[in-house]
């Protein structure tokens, strides 16, 4: 899930604790996931089927292509092997918080960050619970204490996704508060999402955070009606797997007065994710995550 901070001067101090032997070289991992294919890592455990670091980058190329309970599985298997692993002990908890189960998966990422409060993608998932739990002010502080650790210590996916949580965070603070609120918050959002797609412009999470963006922000403030769209449009095109954004495309088809699309692709997110949030929250019109003409 997701997911802030040098780009705004901020500098964190890490917490004190033990120091802890990470058993796999996991920035350099998390980076090679995101070049291979489900197919090239399942041939690799075929050869190396109790080869710890293939484990591991097959649990993070299933998450990347939504298959969340194989990706537990993986995880699973390398703490059967090494049950000390925190990298696996992480990559558990991220799967259960992919599958709607916060409460087990942060229960798990207290417990890592306790026992290596240096590593950061421990504080990445729980920003994105923060975020689920509508806490924007704690999945910002979450996502910026990430990003506070520097460059050399996070990895460059994880690294952008941490300026998509923190942009987004910081824009619910800005639609639910006041004036003052709306400048100080809302004026960072852009930049940091620039900043993620610095990282990687072909990302479809890079994509949706712009395109987000567009939809929901007030015109004075940079909202683009077709922007949204195409930002939208091409998120889905690069993850057609990605609940989240059919959600928004569905709200900007509303907006268009296209209520039989907006009803499809709403439709389409719960279909791949029955539990998503962001879906659920906009069928039931509560619409906390901001729902369809947002601050227009």
């Amino acid at each position: 899930m997701i997911k802030l901070l040098t780009a705004l001067g901020i500098s964190l101090t890490l917490l004190n604790g033990p120091m802890v032997a990470y058993a796999l070289e996991w920035k350099q991992l998390h980076e090679k996931a995101e070049t291979m294919s489900v197919a090239q890592v399942e041939a690799a455990l075929a050869a190396r089927p109790s080869d710890i670091s293939d484990l591991y980058v097959s649990g993070l190329v299933y998450l990347l292509a939504h298959k969340d309970t194989q990706a537990a599985e993986a995880f699973n298997k390398i703490l059967a092997l090494d049950p000390a692993v925190i990298e696996a002990r992480w990559g558990v908890a991220e799967a259960l918080c992919r599958q709607h189960d916060l409460k087990r998966g942060e229960a798990i990422l207290n417990e890592v960050a306790n026992e290596a409060p240096d590593f950061p993608l421990t504080y990445l998932t729980i920003g994105y619970i923060r975020y689920l739990e509508c806490n924007f002010g704690d999945a910002a502080e979450m996502a910026g204490k990430v990003l506070g650790m520097g460059e050399k210590n996070i990895d460059r996916p994880d690294r952008m996704r941490a300026y998509i949580l923190y942009a987004g965070a910081k824009g619910m603070i800005a639609h639910y508060g006041g004036p003052f609120s709306k400048i100080i918050n809302g004026t960072v959002v852009l930049a940091n999402l620039k900043a993620a797609k610095k990282i990687n412009p072909d990302s479809a999470e890079v994509m949706f955070g712009l395109g987000s963006f567009y939809l929901l922000a007030p015109s004075p403030a940079g909202g683009n009606l077709q922007k949204a769209g195409e930002y939208l449009t091409k998120a889905i095109e690069i993850d057609p797997l990605m609940p989240e954004a059919y959600v928004r495309l569905g709200q900007f088809y509303k907006i268009k007065g296209d209520v039989a699309r907006y009803d499809e692709y709403v439709s389409k997110a719960l279909s791949l994710d029955p539990g998503n949030e962001l879906a659920l929250d906009i069928k039931s019109g509560r619409c906390k995550f901001i729902g369809p003409g947002g601050d227009r």
